[in-house]
């Protein structure tokens, strides 16, 4: 509730206050104010409708917003499709004055000998890009909670905005816990706490008898998600791992169990099942949320016209144009599908084109103790500081 309907309710509900006049007497000062609360309550609840349905607005036509070129967002800008241009503004921080970056995506730090892939900012094709700014960010969210869930892709955002906004207020107080699912940094100065849940499928495993097993059509966890202000998910990076590096045995899914599924329609029914909660537990005027879009790796670089035996490795440009060679990931059709479906209003940060257009921008050899080539996820400062710009674009 707003501020003026604050005031409207105080007005109406205690009318006596206003209207004791020496001319009414009591039988007529109890009409009078019967009849003025029962219009205040009207509208009240009017407000309250239109308060949602702003909301709803504000999200119905963005959705739609999506990496073609057609554009009717309230900006009339499609954040998602344009280039990447050099830019000698870029980076939004420095590594070394962050104190939120982990190791596996401090490429800086851990020796990446070449500086230009910091360089670039993404170009809208339509518009500009408004420009993060952390105090203005702080204010507009104090006082409030913020939670990214997913994989470890949520993780390289959440870092992200941390960072962006630490580099418009060095000197904040904060306090930061890690531990089990759940970390959370609190900016105390703002009352603004920015939090990370965990959550590699966004639905449950739950050790049985049988195993580890995936249960698609179930998400106990979700508990720890509400009362947020604003929420963030992301699933996909594990829903491909097979073999030892998968962390389940098993898949349930209407109570019967498979020992394997097609990867795609899994998914798919995990997802259905995440918005089924956000559809039953979300309320649209307390809580904004919001969808990344899958997340591209780089290790076949003959999606983009390299070599077959190269991957990410060594790469230090981002693709030129709006046209990623390689084509679009069948897990984004699934998205949005699921999307399209919902009755509660979800903004999809459509980021996987502008994503694959970023081969340069992976930690790849130079990701702390991470082992091998890491082409999944991004170096910092780098790509999500993007994602965070046109999440920060969204909620002006």
């Amino acid at each position: 509730m707003n501020h003026f309907s604050i005031t409207l309710s105080y007005f109406f509900i205690f009318p006596p206050l206003f209207f004791n006049s020496p001319h009414m007497d009591t039988k007529a000062q109890l009409c009078f104010a019967k009849a003025i609360s029962s219009f205040a309550l009207i509208l009240l609840s009017l407000l309250n409708y239109a308060e949602a349905d702003t909301f709803n607005n504000w999200n119905s036509h963005i959705y739609h917003n999506s990496s073609d070129k057609s554009t009717d967002s309230k900006a009339n800008c499609n954040f998602f499709y344009g280039s990447w241009v050099f830019d000698s503004s870029y980076p939004l921080y420095d590594s070394s004055t962050c104190p939120f970056i982990d190791n596996e995506f401090n490429c800086q730090k851990y020796g990446r000998p070449d500086k230009l892939y910091l360089n670039y900012g993404w170009k809208p094709e339509t518009c500009e890009l408004p420009r993060f700014d952390g105090k203005d960010f702080l204010w507009r969210w104090r006082g409030k909670k913020i939670m990214f869930v997913g994989d470890s892709l949520s993780l390289n955002q959440w870092e992200s905005l941390l960072c962006m906004i630490n580099a418009a207020v060095p000197n904040a107080r904060t306090s930061l816990s890690r531990g089990g699912s759940l970390s959370s940094v609190r900016f105390e100065d703002y009352g603004l706490s920015i939090m990370l849940y965990r959550s590699t499928y966004l639905v449950d495993i739950v050790r049985e008898s049988i195993g580890r097993v995936l249960k698609l059509d179930s998400i106990q966890e979700g508990q720890a998600w509400l009362g947020t202000d604003l929420l963030i998910f992301n699933s996909w990076h594990w829903w491909t791992h097979t073999g030892s590096s998968q962390p389940w045995d098993y898949v349930e899914y209407k109570n019967n169990i498979y020992k394997d599924m097609n990867r795609l329609e899994a998914f798919y029914k995990g997802m259905a099942t995440w918005a089924e909660w956000v559809d039953s537990n979300v309320n649209p005027v307390k809580t904004k949320v919001f969808f990344l879009g899958i997340s591209p790796t780089h290790y076949q670089a003959e999606e983009w016209g390299g070599s077959d035996s190269n991957s990410c490795y060594r790469e230090t440009q981002p693709i030129g144009g709006s046209r990623y060679p390689g084509g679009s990931i069948p897990a984004l059709s699934i998205v949005k599908k699921v999307l399209s479906a919902m009755s509660k209003p979800v903004y999809l940060l459509d980021i996987t084109l502008l994503s694959q257009l970023r081969k340069d921008a992976h930690p790849s050899k130079y990701g702390g103790e991470h082992s091998g080539v890491d082409c999944s996820h991004w170096c910092l400062p780098g790509l999500p500081d993007t994602w965070n710009q046109i999440l920060y674009a969204a909620l002006l």
